[in-house]
């Protein structure tokens, strides 16, 4: 049995409080500030996405982390910021663009659960993630790990994580380690993709499409075996 949590130490209580508003008053400035800058309609629109920030020149870069740390855990699909970024600029530093931009984006999801609005935000978290809370008690990293490999960075799985009981630490190491190859391949094979889909004739297309069911099928059936290891029935 685990023994009961230890009484709340008033200055550590008034420590995150205030972290708790410097948290709020972060977001809301920063959200502030994306709206003013028209960050919202540019990012709802793929195509506007490389003029917008080729305009921007070397911000740019900063742009899109800054938009994608912002927009994503509210919302907007990090998707759309993967698949723009090989489109953009070339693949290693459309890798480590999207790297930075679904990291920081985790962690201010993650935070904003943890220390802004755990009790509200928690009502909302579906009932498919709140399976693996005894596993992410458990086997902690590798639960992270697998995770955000299979369901990669929807909003909800941040809250999840930061209602949970699993350290920073933890899930920050565990969610780079599961975004690595993903985000890779996307990165290094995205443009190519692109050239190839608009060069295809539509027999490719079907072929693609076949080969595509086949590669999610085999990666969810190969998932699947690897978090019944992790959670045992």
């Amino acid at each position: 049995m685990r023994p009961p949590d230890p009484p709340p130490d008033p200055a550590a209580s008034r420590s995150l409080r205030n972290m708790k508003i410097a948290a709020v008053a972060a977001v809301a400035v920063g959200l502030f500030v994306a709206q003013r800058l028209g960050l919202f309609e540019v990012f709802s629109e793929p195509a506007r996405i490389k003029q917008a920030l080729v305009e921007l020149g070397p911000w740019g870069y900063a742009a899109f982390v800054a938009a994608y740390a912002a927009l994503q855990p509210f919302g907007v699909p990090g998707t759309i910021f993967i698949l723009a970024a090989p489109l953009i600029w070339p693949w290693p530093v459309a890798f480590a663009l999207s790297m930075t931009g679904t990291m920081a984006a985790s962690v201010v999801g993650f935070s904003f659960a943890r220390f802004v609005a755990r009790d509200w935000v928690s009502k909302l978290v579906p009932a498919r993630f709140r399976a693996y809370e005894e596993a992410l008690e458990k086997r902690a990293f590798s639960t992270v790990f697998l995770l955000r490999l299979i369901f990669w960075m929807p909003p909800m799985l941040h809250v999840f994580f930061g209602i949970s009981r699993v350290r920073f630490q933890t899930h920050f190491w565990g969610s780079l380690a599961g975004y690595f190859l993903p985000l890779l391949a996307t990165a290094y094979f995205g443009e190519k993709v692109f050239d190839a889909i608009r060069e295809a004739p539509p027999s490719a297309w079907v072929g693609a499409g076949v080969l595509s069911l086949t590669i999610i099928v085999v990666f969810w059936l190969v998932t699947r075996r690897s978090m019944k290891k992790v959670i045992p029935s």
